[in-house]
Parts: C-alpha cells; structure tokens; sequence
C-alpha cells in the first residue's frame, strides 16, 4: 500500500513540475517579444504576472512550507523552457516575421534568464497576497515598462 502512495505523489509530483514547466514556457514567451519588440503591452504584463503567480502557487508544497523547486535549482528548467518558447514566440514576434532559428540568434538568453530567475525569487519573498503589487512594480523596470506603468 505504501508503494501505491509513493507512486500516486511521484505521479502527482510529476504533473505539477510539467504544470510550472508549461507556465515557464508561457513566461518565456512574453519576456522574449517584451526584449525583441523593447516594449511592454499591458497583455504581455498580464500574462507575465500571472504566470509567476501560478508558478508561486503550484511549486509550493501541500505543507505550506517547503517548494517542490528551491530557489537554486531553477537554472536546468529555465534553460529548458527558454528554448521550448522560442519557436511559439517566433509566431508571434513582429507579426511573425522570423524563424524560429532568426529569433534565437536575436536573444540575449543569459538576460532572459536572469529577468526570469529574478521574477522567481520574488515568489520566494513574498506572499500571494502582496505578489501582485511587487510584480507591477518590476515590470515597470522591463523595456518599454515605464511606458506601461505610467
């Protein structure tokens, strides 16, 4: 019966880091038009936002006090999720101008990950409630952000 239990959460561990991966993805792709284009829609802001308050709130544990990915071990996944995002965002970049391969070339990937490692931190300091707020305010440091906080 044990072995059945520890099967089921190994399962439902599974589904929630493919859940924060999908999530990741999503993030990626708004961060990537937001460096190509240098500007920030409010849609952009939203979904970035609310990726990031997913992400907080599936990767915390049932017990409320410990992650199913600490802080240090973001950087393979990030890595991962930075490429898998690149051919969607190519759809969607300048009208969908460039190839995927075009658009990878264009990225600066290290600042990419550094912006989201960043947004991830946050969800590590702050609680849901106050999340929402603290986002705003760094979105506002992005290209084009002081533009779209105005």
């Amino acid at each position: 019966a044990l072995a059945i239990v520890d099967e089921l959460e190994g399962m439902s561990k599974q589904a929630i880091l493919r859940n924060i991966d999908s999530f990741l993805v999503r993030l990626f792709i708004h961060l990537i038009k937001n460096q190509v284009e240098q500007r920030l829609t409010n849609s952009w802001a939203a979904s970035i936002a609310s990726s990031i308050l997913e992400i907080k709130k599936l990767n915390l544990k049932d017990n409320k006090t410990s992650y199913y990915i600490k802080p240090e071990q973001w950087q393979p996944r990030l890595e991962e999720a930075l490429e898998a995002a690149i051919a969607p965002a190519s759809l969607e970049v300048f009208n969908g101008e460039l190839r995927r391969s075009q658009l990878s070339q264009r990225l600066d990937k290290p600042q990419l990950i550094l912006t989201a490692n960043s947004l991830l931190s946050l969800t590590y300091r702050y609680s849901a409630k106050e999340l929402p707020a603290v986002l705003d305010d760094y979105l506002t440091e992005l290209p084009g952000g002081e533009e779209w906080g105005r």
